[in-house]
């Protein structure tokens, strides 16, 4: 079903004009005429009703390569829907004008981008359901993606990390240091961060800082204080929240990605000050997350950047997103604990060897992704071309498989 006012917003509108100076009028239209901007408002809520009721983790819709349909990603797969109508490209602008505030609208206009955070009501007294939001162009068109943030957190034992592992995440058993959770978008990093937190916040009096961009599951203080700065809202970047954090006082700083030098050595300084850092990184394994913070830099300051990074670096948690079969998604993992031994393949440039140290080093809860993979295909829980396809190591992901028939 289209908007009601479709055919007179597209009367007003000049055939002629297009991008920017279109959605410009449209907004003009939609801001004049409240009735409107609820009528777009409500059409968006209902397609995240159909979201929430298909378990879709993500919606996508607007731009040709859309071709006018919505886009939903369900266990993995995405895929139009043949439940939802078509959308014309003005009502894609109408819906996604009708939620964003006035600087929103400037950002997205000048960079052709923005990201936010959107909270939804769903239905008549449930509590607001979140979605983290990315708004942008192609061919001139306005196009969207938003992700739906899951409202129960996992509990630490539902990720089945090593019991060791779970200690050194608390602040009671560990004040400091860098742990790092990385992988692919859409690999549950954020899930992970946000059930490390919410352990932190209910176990210990601290003060919590998250610096997210955008802020997705919101924590209400427990035992902590815990405070949420919106990248665009709250603070510029990631880099000056957290300089601003080391002067906040506070126990645990999360910095939602490490996305350039500038972040990265401000994550370090604030490690070495002593303060408990969570951040993330776009890489699939824990020595690919070494290379890739090392290779951020210089060569003249790379030395002293590995020094730093073996003095503070305490955990790299490594994850995937698999099918498993009964064609839902299971989180599989690789667990790095920095030790003695680590550290100095740090330091001495060895950070090839480290593979070889995580998959012997299962008594200090290390675990390669390999070896994660084997378990759930030994246990029927994935298949073998599953466990081969998602391997980083795929020559000793055959060697396990064939080893144990």
């Amino acid at each position: 079903m289209s908007l009601s006012f479709l055919s007179e917003m597209q009367v007003a509108l000049s055939e002629y004009l297009t991008g920017t100076a279109r959605f410009q009028n449209i907004n003009k239209m939609i801001t004049f005429n409240t009735s409107w901007k609820e009528e777009s408002y409500d059409y968006l809520r209902n397609l995240m009703i159909h979201m929430r009721e298909i378990e879709a983790s993500d919606i996508d819709f607007g731009g040709p390569g859309s071709n006018s349909k919505v886009w939903y990603r369900v266990y993995g797969t995405k895929a139009p829907s043949d439940k939802v109508d078509n959308l014309t490209q003005d009502e894609v602008s109408a819906i996604l004008l009708s939620i964003l505030s006035d600087d929103q609208k400037v950002m997205l206009f000048n960079n052709k981008n923005v990201d936010i955070s959107l909270g939804l009501i769903l239905k008549e007294g449930e509590q607001q359901s979140r979605f983290r939001g990315d708004i942008y162009y192609e061919s001139n068109c306005l196009v969207a993606n938003f992700r739906r943030i899951n409202q129960e957190l996992f509990t630490l034992a539902d990720l089945h990390f090593p019991e060791i592992i779970n200690k050194r995440f608390d602040l009671n058993y560990e004040k400091s240091g860098l742990f790092l959770v990385t992988g692919i978008t859409g690999s549950g990093k954020s899930c992970t961060l946000d059930s490390i937190v919410d352990m932190n916040n209910r176990n210990n009096n601290a003060h919590i800082i998250i610096i997210g961009n955008p802020i997705e599951y919101v924590h209400h203080s427990v035992k902590s204080i815990v405070r949420h700065r919106e990248v665009g809202e709250d603070v510029i970047s990631f880099q000056e929240g957290t300089i601003q954090a080391l002067r906040q006082d506070p126990d645990v700083i999360v910095v939602g990605e490490m996305r350039d030098p500038g972040t990265i050595a401000t994550v370090l300084e604030a490690t070495d000050s002593g303060h408990k850092v969570f951040s993330t990184l776009h890489t699939s394994s824990a020595v690919d997350s070494l290379h890739r913070i090392v290779a951020e830099f210089p060569p003249i300051e790379q030395e002293r950047v590995r020094f730093r990074l073996a003095d503070t670096l305490k955990i790299i948690i490594s994850q995937k997103l698999v099918p498993d079969k009964r064609g839902k998604l299971i989180m599989v993992k690789e667990v790095l604990a920095v030790d003695s031994s680590v550290q100095a393949a740090i330091r001495n440039k060895n950070i090839g060897e480290i593979y070889q140290m995580i998959t012997e080093g299962r008594r200090k809860g290390m675990l390669s992704m390999e070896q994660d993979l084997f378990n759930n295909y030994k246990n029927g829980i994935i298949t073998k071309d599953v466990a081969m396809n998602y391997a980083n190591n795929k020559k000793r992901m055959l060697h396990l498989i064939n080893y144990s028939t």
